[in-house]
């Protein structure tokens, strides 16, 4: 697929660690011109991409990043929407107050919401795009103990995602979901950690229990690379007639068929 996307302006948000630097990278090196965005720049200030600071908690970073990436590249053909995360306190419905369960979706739904709407006007305008949001295997099999607002609001983005595709098909437009399961990355290493000091037990112990209670077939973690693959083969002409999919990236775990 080398320079397959040559040519190709590329948004990947949450683009400078973990699943959404693989991403990245990944686009790039396919030849795409790709936009990064997080809050903070990278530590070394030095990122091989354009990037924009934004909270997407905030609605007004959408129009902030899409002026800035029409302005300087006069196009968008790829849009990844792969910030989130899960914010919340664990322990079930009795833990969840108001504010967390609007951070979950402000972050985890809303956020790829505004920066579609935001850039999608410039999409139909060229009669040609990709959309893919990146939700989580917890959309379809949620953890109470540990993820009930986080998987409603990516179960909602499911939902969102279908329905965008089916209103954007005769535009030129595809919208796919990806979903990963347990990746190897800091933002997994933290969520094992704080399970680990919340219950007063050892980090291998949280991360068994974890393993456990999703239930990996490969028994392994993913590699934030093995995303990036279906991502980069979905963004390409080779998918040009996939849309409206959600596909699992979790070593077997979904339960069901």
């Amino acid at each position: 697929m080398d320079s397959s996307l040559k040519g190709k302006v590329a948004l990947v948000t949450g683009g400078t660690k973990g699943i959404g630097k693989a991403i990245a990278d990944k686009l790039g090196n396919a030849g795409a011109q790709v936009v990064v965005t997080a809050r903070n720049a990278p530590k070394n200030n030095a990122s091989e991409y354009h990037f924009i600071a934004a909270d997407l908690v905030q609605p007004e970073s959408a129009e902030i990043i899409a002026k800035e990436i029409l302005e300087k590249y006069g196009r968008i053909d790829i849009i990844v929407n792969n910030a989130g995360a899960n914010l919340s306190p664990g322990g079930g419905f009795n833990t969840l107050l108001d504010e967390h369960w609007i951070n979950d979706w402000q972050l985890n739904l809303l956020s790829a919401v505004r920066v579609n709407k935001a850039l999608l006007p410039a999409m139909i305008a060229q009669k040609s795009g990709v959309i893919i949001n990146i939700s989580s295997g917890v959309a379809k099999q949620p953890i109470w103990e540990m993820t009930m607002s986080y998987s409603s609001a990516k179960a909602a983005l499911n939902a969102y995602s279908k329905a965008l595709a089916s209103e954007l098909g005769t535009k030129g437009i595809r919208v796919n979901v990806v979903s990963p399961g347990i990746v190897r990355t800091l933002l997994m290493q933290e969520f094992i950690e704080n399970i680990a000091k919340s219950s007063n037990i050892t980090v291998d112990e949280a991360f068994k229990s974890v393993m456990d209670k999703v239930g990996v077939p490969l028994a392994r973690m993913a590699e934030p690379e093995e995303i990036a693959n279906l991502v980069a083969f979905l963004v390409s002409s080779e998918a040009k007639y996939i849309t409206g999919a959600v596909y699992q990236v979790d070593g077997g775990a979904l339960a069901t068929i």
